[in-house]
């Protein structure tokens, strides 16, 4: 049928001006700038370990718009989009020739417009640049189509056309589509999913998901679904099964459309908001959290908090690890993230807060390492100050002597004090830094010995760390959350402690079951030997427990962001039954054998100890026994508990060699307890039997040791405060002499009193500097200088 003369004309002219842009375009290709939209922000995707989205944001223009690469999406698509819109894009360049006489030569024998001629290229210009549908903005959608094809990359072009493509709303791109259509991202589709995908964009309005727009969404899909099986252009169904078209178009035809948009995932809140924070410019960040991990890790903590919230507790962190490999598989910031009252959107497992005793393992392990100390030593736990710092239990009490393993157990103070004393601070501190703790201050002399029971910060994660080290035989690794390059087969760490330290220390660990069900796992088999310990910070304001079980390590945090406190915050009736509660849901599950954890490390070997006190044994030290010491590192010490002495048969009083002739002498074993037992045993109305006297004319004689002056400590310095009267703030002065002899005390060389070793004298003090000097019946002295200053 002829075309009508004017028709023609019209048709003529367009493509005239048409050819004649197309030249003067590429001219202009280099010097007019892309769409601005090509650079616009994706929506950061966090994903977890396996790949599938944990948490999506909104772009910042409000959009769900997912960054998109060709080769994750689902093969089968791209083949049946460039089937149904494109079939010539790999070579044409941004216009179609063909394409466009075909549609021309269409519109004008049908007098309307049944055929367009827009390629990928162009449609992505016009999602780029919406323009209004007119024959001009055609010409200019078709010369920046040329300038994007000689500007991009095929892969690029299509991409960006993957990434753009609208869906309704606002909801731009397959694989944000994929998402909120279908749930799962578009590495994977089915027929009717991709016929799906490929209806929408055809006219997004009036085909996205709603109730309204079932119907035409599902009459466009199936006739996608038919044109494509015909062309062979839609997979027949899923690998490896034969299906024929009539069967494929079947199974498309029975599918449902969906009828509303799925929520985007918005799981792990604070680890997302976290790791956005510190990777601003990647649009995809793949870490080592586990789904399912995760997932139990936020239930366990979401149930705990119906109790606990009435019990004064807001918020709760959980950190999970694996510490075979250092991979973080859960964060929990808080219990309910969208709980503002409580601050539930801070991230709390990065937030520092005290440990209370939760660091004493470390210093436990340090100390077997460095030969101050055997699990079996037996140590003081009795009041003691150092420079107006006066270490008290968590109940209050004092249980006298104790061995360094219940110590641990048990979570005792003063022990663990006079141990950091004698290690040294800096150097309990540069360990924690080894172990990844950053939230320490950097001055030196900012901490005391209060950091042996919570005196300083760290964070849940940071805590995780240390204790993953535990796990790992001593040896720290970087916790790994982000899974960034080919992953290592180890991670880097370094030393803290030996495996022998760390196995002692583990051992110790222990002994303490868990708190609300003593022998629970000989009844559910899980996890076997969890070593775990537990934190309350001054003033009941934070909740710890932290342990290991065959393969994960945990660390549980209790408290309110506010530091408001409550008298149910101890770490061992709250947080304790929670992270056993997470050991044993994500342990293995079966009776674990405990052969291995009884099998020493090769730097252990087996000494000979006093049975009484753990320390190498002295003649004196008539029963003993065989424990586990590092090679390397055994204490040297002899016992100072048993004391042989030589006594007159007939008196039963102490003799010196030279006082023997005449008398029947035997060998007697005492007992002897530190004078700072013995004077702890006075103020609680005890005693204990102490060696005899000396017989008349035999006292000893030559170089014996003279008093050691125990308070004040060396280098102390007494701090005043102002207002308050010299006379409340007396200073105690004490002394360690044998046979708790008779002690007088000098300050600045005024006698001040008198007083048994196992007694303390108390002295009123002034600002300045002076001298303690202290003698015994037999003229021996010690000196020490103490500073008192006022408190400013």
């Amino acid at each position: 049928m002829p075309l009508p003369r004017l028709t023609q004309k019209r048709f003529m002219r367009a493509l005239l001006l048409l050819l004649s842009l197309v030249g003067a375009g590429g001219a202009a290709a280099w010097w007019v700038p892309l769409p601005e939209r090509l650079a616009s922000p994706h929506s950061a995707v966090i994903e977890y370990r396996d790949g599938t989205p944990a948490h999506v944001f909104l772009a910042p223009d409000e959009r769900w718009r997912v960054l998109t690469r060709v080769e994750d999406v689902d093969p089968a698509y791209v083949r049946a989009l460039l089937a149904l819109e494109d079939k010539r894009f790999p070579w044409h360049p941004g216009v179609d020739p063909l394409a466009v006489v075909r549609a021309g030569i269409s519109n004008v024998a049908r007098g309307r417009r049944v055929s367009g001629a827009s390629t990928l290229t162009m449609q992505l210009v016009r999602v780029l640049e919406p323009r209004p549908r007119t024959l001009f903005s055609k010409v200019i959608e078709s010369l920046r189509a040329l300038q994007l094809e000689l500007r991009m990359s095929k892969d690029a072009l299509l991409a960006a056309y993957l990434q753009f493509v609208p869906y309704g709303r606002n909801v731009e791109g397959v694989e944000a589509a994929s998402l909120a259509y279908f749930g799962h991202r578009a590495t994977h589709l089915s027929a009717a999913e991709i016929a799906t995908l490929l209806a929408v964009p055809q006219n997004p309005n009036r085909r996205f998901p709603t109730p309204g727009n079932e119907g035409r969404l599902k009459a466009a899909r199936d006739d996608i679904a038919r044109r494509l099986l015909a062309e062979d252009a839609l997979p027949l169904g899923p690998s490896g099964q034969r299906v024929t078209p009539g069967e494929a178009q079947a199974e498309v035809l029975a599918t449902p459309v969906p009828r509303t948009l799925m929520p985007f995932p918005r799981e792990a809140p604070h680890a997302a908001v976290w790791l956005r924070a510190q990777r601003p410019e990647v649009s995809r960040l793949r870490t080592t959290l586990d789904a399912g991990t995760q997932r139990l890790t936020e239930r366990l903590m979401r149930d705990a908090a119906g109790e606990l919230g009435p019990r004064g507790i807001h918020n709760g962190v959980a950190v999970v690890v694996d510490h075979t490999s250092a991979e973080v598989l859960a964060l929990v910031g808080s219990f309910d993230f969208f709980d503002q009252r409580h601050g539930g959107q801070i991230v709390g497992f990065a937030l520092p807060r005290s440990p209370g005793s939760a660091l004493k393992p470390l210093l436990y392990a340090m100390g077997i390492d460095r030969g101050l100390m055997l699990p079996e030593h037996l140590v003081a736990d009795t009041p003691e100050s150092y420079g107006g710092y006066s270490p008290r239990n968590f109940d209050g009490r004092f249980l006298g002597l104790v061995r360094m393993e219940f110590a641990l157990s048990q979570s005792l103070n003063i022990p663990f004090v006079r141990l950091l004393k004698d290690m040294g601070v800096e150097r309990f501190l540069g360990t924690l830094r080894r172990a990844g703790v950053d939230s320490l201050a950097s001055e030196p002399g900012h901490y005391g010995l209060s950091a042996a029971v919570g005196g300083l910060e760290v964070t849940p994660l940071e805590l995780a760390g240390v204790y993953v080290a535990l796990a790992r035989e001593g040896r720290a690794a970087p916790l790994k959350v982000l899974e960034e390059g080919a992953p290592a087969s180890e991670p880097v760490s370094q030393e803290l402690f030996s495996p022998g330290a760390a196995w002692l220390t583990r051992r110790a660990l222990s002994l303490k079951d868990r708190p609300d069900f003593p022998a629970r796992r000989r009844l559910t088999g899980i996890p076997a030997q969890v070593h775990w310990k537990t934190g309350t910070s001054f003033g009941h304001r934070d909740a710890w427990a932290a342990g290991s079980g065959p393969r994960h390590t945990a660390v549980v945090w209790l408290g309110n962001f506010d530091s408001s406190p409550s008298v149910h915050l101890v770490g061992a009736e709250a947080a304790g039954p929670l992270l056993f509660d997470v050991l044993e849901a994500i342990g293995p599950r079966g009776l674990a054998s405990e052969a291995d954890a009884a099998v020493p490390p090769s730097d252990l070997t087996r000494v000979e100890v006093c049975a009484y006190s753990g320390h190498l044994p002295t003649d004196a030290c008539v029963q003993r026994r065989e424990v586990y010491a590092r090679r390397e590192s055994v204490p040297t010490k002899r016992c100072p508990y048993h004391q042989q002495v030589e006594v007159d048969a007939r008196t039963g009083l102490s003799v010196s060699p030279l006082c023997r002739a005449g008398r029947e002498v035997e060998s007697r074993v005492y007992l002897t307890w530190p004078a700072s037992i013995r004077r702890w045993l006075t103020e609680q109305h005890r005693s204990l039997p102490t060696p005899p006297a000396y017989a008349p004319g035999c006292e000893p004689g030559g170089a014996e040791h003279p008093p050691e002056i125990l308070s004040p400590s060396e280098g102390q310095v007494a701090l005043l405060i102002p207002g308050v009267a010299p006379e409340q703030q007396e200073v105690p002065l004490e002394a360690e002499a044998a046979n708790d002899r008779e002690l007088t005390w000098f300050v600045n060389g005024k006698f001040l009193g008198r007083a048994k070793a196992a007694e303390r004298v108390w002295w009123t003090p002034a600002q300045g500097t002076h001298e303690i000097l202290v003698t015994d019946d037999r003229g021996l002295t010690s000196r020490r200088l103490l500073v008192v200053r006022e408190r400013r």
